[in-house]
């Protein structure tokens, strides 16, 4: 009982729209402005790079708190469903912002939130975890595509948790690949809806980041 109960308030944290209500606030409707995309990118176009940086900072949370209460519940367990319990906390976050039930399904592409996730499952999400943001904020100083990093980086991140199961003597496949398997399937899910943004980057029309603006005559 004390599962189910933390997994649904996981969704109902999850569900929350920082960035809606950040615009909302403004006098904004995000779902109006640039891709209509309720997360912080779409945010920094509406309402400025800071209003953004404070809501990537909310979604984060958002994944961490319940990951990090899981992790009280779950870490002691030496039998892999555990992990399952543990990972249905962390993603019922991730599936409550991008399909948050008051909004008609229809919210974030789950990058923050996925990060808090990874950050509230330790060790085994947070160091890969770490890896992948270094790897995320690179590729967005060099090629001014949050997107790209996004993708790229949900594309990466189980392959390296694969390689630190195989070095690292004190994790066992055979105990941590639900965790692996959880990481293919969500970053498939994130990778499948930044597709819009695939078929811009290709078009090379995606937008920028980090861009300075011309000086005025």
């Amino acid at each position: 009982m004390k599962t189910l109960l933390l997994i649904i308030t996981s969704y109902l944290i999850g569900s929350i729209s920082f960035a809606m209500i950040i615009a909302k606030a403004k006098g904004i409707d995000l779902r109006k402005v640039g891709s209509g995309n309720l997360g912080a990118t779409n945010l920094s176009r509406a309402c400025g790079k800071n209003w953004a940086y404070v809501c990537f900072l909310l979604d984060t949370l958002k994944g961490f708190i319940p990951s990090f209460c899981g992790y009280f519940l779950f870490s002691d367990a030496a039998g892999s469903s555990d992990f399952w319990l543990w990972l249905a906390v962390g993603a019922a976050a991730i599936l409550g912002h991008i399909f948050p039930f008051y909004l008609k399904f229809r919210g974030g592409k789950g990058v923050a939130t996925s990060f808090g996730v990874v950050l509230g499952i330790w060790p085994y999400y947070t160091l890969p975890g770490i890896i992948v943001f270094i790897l995320w904020a690179t590729i967005v100083l060099v090629s001014k595509y949050i997107s790209l990093a996004a993708i790229i980086s949900a594309a990466v991140f189980p392959f390296i948790m694969i390689a630190m199961t195989a070095f690292l003597k004190s994790w066992k496949f055979a105990v941590l690949w639900p965790l692996i398997a959880a990481a293919m399937v969500l970053c498939s899910l994130v990778i499948f809806l930044h597709r819009t943004n695939i078929k811009r980057l290709i078009a090379g029309t995606e937008h920028k980041v980090l861009q300075k603006k011309p000086d005025a005559d």
